[in-house]
């Protein structure tokens, strides 16, 4: 049996009619959302403009967004400061975004690089 035959074997034969293939829709691509939540829920959501990247001065942006709605959804709660927990992205760890956080007085928790004892989400602060 020759090659040609044994391919003809499995697929039915020279004659038989292909298969119909579905109609593909185009993926919409992938979507960066930034997501910032309390105890409570969601705070804000933040979908990424398509082709734009995020840097230090679009995260800052976010940051004073998130400042806003802490102040007219969280009155009375946020007594001691706000207390913020993010991963080693390089983007939180620019110069430009540090020094946002500290002058919005936003105190940041460590969380160490490839750390195997939790993820950040892995555990609930009160």
């Amino acid at each position: 049996m020759t090659q040609r035959q044994s391919n003809n074997q499995w697929s039915g034969g020279i004659d038989s009619p292909h298969p119909k293939k579905f109609q593909v829709q185009k993926s919409a691509g992938k979507v960066l959302a930034s997501i910032f939540w309390d105890q409570d829920g969601i705070l804000l959501i933040d979908y990424l403009p398509r082709g734009q990247t995020i840097n230090a001065e679009y995260y800052s942006y976010l940051l004073v967004q998130l400042k806003d709605i802490l102040k007219e959804n969280c009155r009375g709660k946020v007594t001691k400061g706000v207390m913020f927990l993010h991963n080693n992205a390089p983007v939180y760890q620019a110069l430009a975004t540090q020094m946002k956080l500290v002058y919005l007085g936003f105190h940041c928790l460590y969380h160490p690089s490839y750390s195997p004892d939790l993820a950040p989400l892995d555990y609930h602060l009160d």
